[in-house]
């Protein structure tokens, strides 16, 4: 078009095609579509793929089993990355040197290496600090996952507690001090409230991560949803069944824990709504 038709600051008018009303019916056109064929392909597997009597048989003791051990892991591994983490942030915001040199190497290194190799170090490692056959715990499989689950997620939920201090205003602080508040206690009281609020979703998907990365204990041999399926395929060369059984238990944990963050989320909204 010539700058005669519009003006040099005027831009010529949008396709008549893709209005804001198709564009919305594309949209959901394409998601009925993609719906149905993922109802699709699940119906197909259902019905030549999965056996109906080994469906039921194996839920009770091997799935069974392996969902109570990873929910035990992850309850543990939780609570204490959501602890670590917090100290971890509050490392990176110190005011003193070495303490935020520390933290912020703890974070470059377990967020900078694999999780597997993290988990094979701490369960490998660990032990080989004490002469041969005499180290303390017994089986050591499980205390290695929750260490090592604990001490990796700790590094990102201290990211996402930096973030959210930052993102707290710099007169929060300067107002509490200057009512005559400590550094701890306008920390405590005023600034890792609202930090914790704007953070509240990073850690919500931390944890939703954490659960997925049990997926990974099967490397130091504890008996997780994963290694259950393959024990099962091992046994009775059927993938799909125990495959689906692992997809609901994960969905088990993923799905009630992810609404309760988003409770967790609007609770904590100063407007009293749903984000």
């Amino acid at each position: 078009m010539s700058e005669t038709q519009y003006g040099r600051g005027d831009e010529p008018p949008s396709s008549p095609f893709l209005n804001d009303h198709r564009l919305k019916i594309i949209g959901i056109t394409a998601s009925v579509l993609f719906t149905l064929a993922v109802v699709g392909f699940l119906g197909v597997i259902l019905y030549t793929q999965v056996n109906p009597s080994r469906f039921v048989n194996i839920i009770h003791p091997q799935f069974i089993d392996a969902f109570l051990v990873v929910l035990r892991i992850v309850a543990i591994s939780s609570v204490l990355s959501v602890i670590g983490g917090v100290l971890v942030g509050l490392g990176r915001i110190s005011e003193t040197l070495p303490t935020r040199g520390i933290a912020k190497g703890y974070i470059e290194f377990f967020r900078g290496t694999p999780l597997l190799f993290q988990l094979i170090v701490i369960y490998s490692g660990i032990p080989a600090f004490w002469p041969p056959g005499q180290f303390p715990i017994a089986n050591f499989s499980v205390p290695a996952a929750i260490i090592g689950l604990t001490l990796n997620h700790s590094a990102y939920i201290g990211e996402a507690i930096r973030g959210g201090v930052e993102a707290v205003p710099d007169g929060q602080m300067e107002a509490a001090r200057s009512l005559g508040m400590s550094y701890a206690q306008a920390m405590r009281e005023v600034v890792l409230p609202q930090a914790w609020r704007n953070a509240l979703a990073a850690i919500g998907n931390d944890q939703v991560i954490l659960v997925k990365d049990t997926s990974l204990l099967s490397v130091l041999a504890v008996p997780e949803i994963i290694s259950t399926v393959q024990n099962i395929n091992s046994a009775t060369f059927d993938i799909w069944t125990p495959i689906l059984w692992a997809a609901i238990l994960y969905l088990a944990i993923t799905v009630p824990l992810g609404k309760f963050v988003r409770y967790l989320e609007a609770r904590a909204d100063p407007t009293g709504g749903p984000r």
